[in-house]
């Protein structure tokens, strides 16, 4: 069994479910007592999520390289970023550490495309939204997916909702309701699935809250982990 190098702590609450179903896979997987090889590196997000605000990436990105490189000096074999938003910093992971690093699209392109889908949501961080360089470029690169995302207040309110409640372990029936009324309007404008993509919103909302299936990027994400570990 590999070594999986986690970087997490963006926020706590995600990471805590990343570690369970690592460990959870793999108990299945090899029965008995297994548990899983990890490393975590986790960061207080309160210093991380000032840097994103005031647009200070190159920054935010070269402490999540510098954590990817003490995991792989600590022992690691695999690196993954417990957070979509800092996947902003892929690039500069890969380019620090000489270990595999699984993108968190991967395994959600590899799902949607099994899935025959070619239209889906996604919502996230305002980030996660918008920026290309973090799931919207290489989902359109490597699987040809079209994204559609929220826009004005609601875009807002689904942002503000993730650093506001979710990273604080708030999951309030409003912002629930409020995520499923984003997400009718998506599959309304032709969206045949919806990616959770905030490691976070699988906390807040179930296959029951959207009428097309829901991409949870944590599970996936986990799940390949252990694939990859137990190759």
């Amino acid at each position: 069994m590999k070594t999986i190098g986690m970087i997490g702590g963006m926020s706590w609450e995600s990471s805590a479910v990343y570690y369970r179903l690592i460990n959870r896979a793999v108990q299945e997987r090899l029965g008995g007592v297994h548990s899983a090889k990890t490393l975590l590196s986790s960061f207080d997000f309160g210093e991380i999520a000032p840097l994103q605000a005031a647009g200070r990436w190159t920054e935010a990105n070269a402490l999540m390289a510098a954590a990817a490189v003490s995991l792989e000096e600590a022992g690691a074999d695999l690196v993954i970023m417990c957070c979509n938003t800092m996947h902003s910093a892929s690039a500069a992971i890969e380019q620090e550490i000489r270990i595999p690093f699984l993108h968190i699209a991967d395994p959600l392109g590899e799902e949607i495309r099994r899935r025959g889908m070619k239209r889906v949501g996604l919502v996230g961080s305002q980030f996660t939204m918008e920026r290309q360089d973090i799931l919207r470029g290489r989902l359109a690169e490597r699987f040809g997916l079209a994204l559609l995302t929220p826009t004005g207040d609601a875009a807002r309110e689904v942002s503000r909702v993730i650093y506001e409640e979710l990273a604080r372990g708030q999951f309030l029936e409003p912002s629930r309701s409020t995520y499923r009324d984003v997400i009718a309007q998506l599959v309304a404008d032709g969206a045949e699935g919806v990616v959770l993509g905030c490691t976070e919103l699988p906390l807040l909302l179930k296959a029951e809250d959207s009428s097309v299936p829901l991409f949870d990027t944590t599970t996936l994400h986990a799940v390949a982990a252990v694939d990859l570990a137990l190759a």
